[in-house]
């Protein structure tokens, strides 16, 4: 019998041969790894996931529930790469042998409908703003408390459970008014930026945009925010739905590519990383690569870009203790960790006390916390425990998934701790008052 028994893998967005030759094994990523450093597997590490992902490459393992479970239970939150001597491109395989699984894979009838429930609105902002007067309603009347202690979400499934507890508090019914579609520089023009809005990050987290938009403005940005944006992809792109997330990038090169702008904006690592990988994803594609690096060289954190430009407006006293979490798509993905902290230090009289493991990922990741909430929820746990080995008032974080999922941990560990995006206290700073 030939060695190749198996067809794991089809041609469509197939793991690269080279960029797994790179891996010679020597296991720098295992410490950097958090789902190794909680289960000790060595199939739950980057090294382990690329040896899976050679072996259904050479048809010597099948599409089955053990390659499926290990690849599905990587975060993708890419800590390994920095951690790697060797550049290994890591992000790249996951993201196909994720694309794989979701093409190739029969997962069960709730797993098709819950994660397709999923796709179906998170990346949709309309779908979203929808929704927002029954969790209002949900929350208000006391059903959701009534349904916690009861218990019931769990008996029927771990994933829906933590489905419920990931929604965000909402303080009214109706959606808060949208930005403009041109918001003026302060003083004399420096840049001409656009902002994306992002779908979470539009719906429940408005006052960030508003507040980005706010301390651009303050330092001399004149700030274009395209009206009807599309998802960016991320969402797709890092859980291996590649087909749909290139679709929604194209969306995106469509709404920006024609703006007279210095710069893209983005106030959410997921949106940031995936955007600087669209000239990745889109490579192959004749009428977008070109287009696609375009606006990936564009795209620029927040954080990241007034680190870049330097504060024009100075700020004012912020009496605040603050510790920072590392998001993983912006800390590891994108390289920025520096940029954020050195914003914060330019507050006067705010104190930046940093976090043990600050760049360890929180177990949010995406959708991770939605369909693998176990390891999630252990993650949460770790990070909590580090949270609280520090008085602080604050703990800010450069992405919605983040903030979503520690408050959750704040919430159920009772901690006097509240959480909020780096650039709102730049904002507060400013307005000489917080929140």
């Amino acid at each position: 019998m030939s060695q190749r028994q198996y067809e794991a893998f089809d041609e469509q967005d197939k793991p690269s041969s080279d960029i797994i030759r790179d891996c010679v094994h020597c296991g720098f990523c295992l410490s950097a790894c958090p789902t190794y450093l909680e289960t000790g597997n060595e199939l739950d590490s980057p090294r382990g996931r690329i040896y899976l992902m050679n072996s259904a490459l050479h048809g010597e393992i099948p599409m089955d529930g053990s390659l499926v479970k290990h690849l599905d239970m990587c975060l993708g939150c890419l800590a390994c790469e920095p951690a790697c001597p060797s550049g290994v491109r890591y992000g790249s395989l996951i993201a196909a042998g994720r694309s794989q699984i979701e093409r190739r894979y029969e997962r069960s009838s709730f797993e098709k409908i819950y994660r397709s429930t999923i796709f179906s609105v998170f990346p949709y902002p309309r779908r979203l703003k929808l929704m927002l007067p029954f969790i209002y309603i949900y929350q208000k009347i006391g059903l959701r408390s009534l349904i916690q202690s009861s218990g019931i979400i769990n008996r029927v499934s771990k994933k829906l459970a933590s489905m419920e507890e990931m929604l965000p508090e909402v303080e009214s019914p109706i959606f808060p008014a949208e930005l403009p579609e041109v918001i003026p520089a302060k003083g004399k023009r420096r840049y001409r930026v656009a902002l994306l809005t992002g779908c979470v990050q539009s719906v429940f987290f408005s006052r960030t945009n508003d507040a980005t938009a706010r301390v651009l403005a303050e330092n001399g940005c004149e700030v274009l925010v395209p009206q009807n944006q599309s998802c960016c992809g991320a969402l797709s792109v890092h859980s291996g739905r590649l087909s749909e997330g290139r679709d929604f990038a194209k969306l995106t090169i469509n709404t920006f590519e024609n703006l007279d702008v210095d710069a893209i904006v983005v106030n959410s690592a997921g949106c940031g990383s995936a955007m600087k990988e669209y000239r990745e994803i889109l490579k192959d594609d004749p009428l977008y690569s070109d287009r696609a690096e375009d606006l990936s060289e564009k795209t620029k954190d927040i954080m990241e870009f007034l680190a870049e430009i330097g504060l024009s407006a100075e700020p004012k006293e912020l009496s605040l203790k603050v510790t920072y979490q590392d998001a993983c798509h912006l800390g590891h993905a994108q390289r920025i960790k520096e940029q954020p902290r050195q914003v914060l230090k330019e507050i006067p009289g705010l104190e930046l006390i940093e976090m043990p493991e600050a760049d360890l990922c929180c177990g949010s990741a995406g959708i991770y916390n939605l369909v693998e909430p176990e390891m999630s929820q252990s993650l949460l746990e770790r990070k909590i425990n580090n949270l609280r080995q520090n008085e602080v008032d604050y703990l800010v974080a450069g992405n919605p998934g983040c903030l979503l999922q520690i408050q959750k941990g704040i919430k159920n560990h009772k901690l006097n701790i509240k959480t909020a995006h780096p650039v709102e206290l730049l904002d507060w700073s400013y307005r000489g008052a917080i929140g």
